[in-house]
């Protein structure tokens, strides 16, 4: 009898790790708003918790600071990261990688937006933006401040504070779109792919504000997992996450980044986001 209930317990501490794994959680960037977050990423949760074997939870953030302190606390496993968020979380978390990249994060991009009341037109030379008030979107965005700063700068070859007559940051591109539609800020920087969306959905008055250049490409969002996952989840756990987002090809999960597919990532893609956020003087 002895020997049974030795045997049996031998089993159940064996099989506890894997029976009884703790929650994966990952977060995203608040880059929309808010209440549309949470249902497009609980479904991604379930698709998750699905391939994974294990309980896979989205916990939503009130900006994308937040998003890099969860990361850092180790409150999420796994997080979508605009480029600069994510080089910021790697760079807090060492040995955490980027895992996987959406196909057209590979060649990202910016616009520069502008009330109808704006005279300027939309053009491959940088426009004259010099005197305008302007918003970018969260201060941690790298296509709603970080990219769109450093092509401004050296555009113009001066400092944005100098540059306009009031600079502002909404929050989210959005937002941004929300204010400059409104005439609030009289110019705005926006990720091209929100904007796309909002104004195949019908969501932007084209008649009340207008893009007026688009930058050149660069990397932007990744997943990254952090450092540890498979110690925590087993061995190979990381190698199954990055697999799964590789192998996320529902049309409705994708419409929740929006994205056309998933395609592999390394720390490497983001160093030119790294280096210009260390170069405008975001990063130290």
């Amino acid at each position: 009898m002895l020997l049974i209930k030795t045997i049996a317990l031998a089993l159940a501490v064996f099989i506890m790790p894997a029976a009884f794994a703790q929650t994966f959680t990952f977060t995203a960037i608040p880059d929309e708003d808010e209440t549309k977050l949470q249902t497009r990423f609980d479904k991604v949760a379930d698709y998750l918790s699905e391939k994974l074997g294990v309980e896979v939870k989205y916990m939503p953030v009130k900006s994308y600071a937040a998003a890099v302190t969860a990361f850092r606390n180790n409150q999420v496993q796994l997080a979508w990261f605009g480029g600069l968020s994510g080089v910021q979380a790697r760079r807090l978390v060492p040995g955490s990688h980027a895992i996987a990249q959406g196909y057209e994060d590979q060649f990202f991009k910016s616009y520069l937006i502008a009330n109808a009341s704006v005279p300027l037109a939309r053009a491959d030379s940088f426009p004259d933006i010099k005197g305008y008030t302007f918003t970018f979107g969260s201060k941690g965005s790298t296509s709603g401040r970080l990219m769109p700063q450093f092509y401004i700068e050296q555009n113009t070859q001066t400092k944005v504070d100098d540059l306009f007559s009031r600079v502002g940051f909404s929050g989210d591109h959005s937002r941004t779109i929300a204010q400059v539609e409104a005439g609030a800020y009289q110019i705005g920087a926006v990720n091209y792919k929100v904007w796309d969306d909002m104004v195949v959905k019908g969501q932007v008055d084209t008649s009340k504000v207008k893009v007026i250049w688009e930058s050149p490409v660069y990397p932007d969002y990744q997943w990254t997992l952090r450092a540890g996952s498979d110690d925590t989840y087993g061995a190979g756990f990381s190698a199954k996450v990055k697999q799964a987002l590789l192998d996320m090809t529902d049309p409705d999960l994708l419409a929740s980044f929006p994205r056309h597919s998933f395609v592999p990532a390394t720390n490497k893609d983001y160093e030119p986001v790294e280096s210009v956020a260390t170069a405008i003087g975001l990063l130290d």
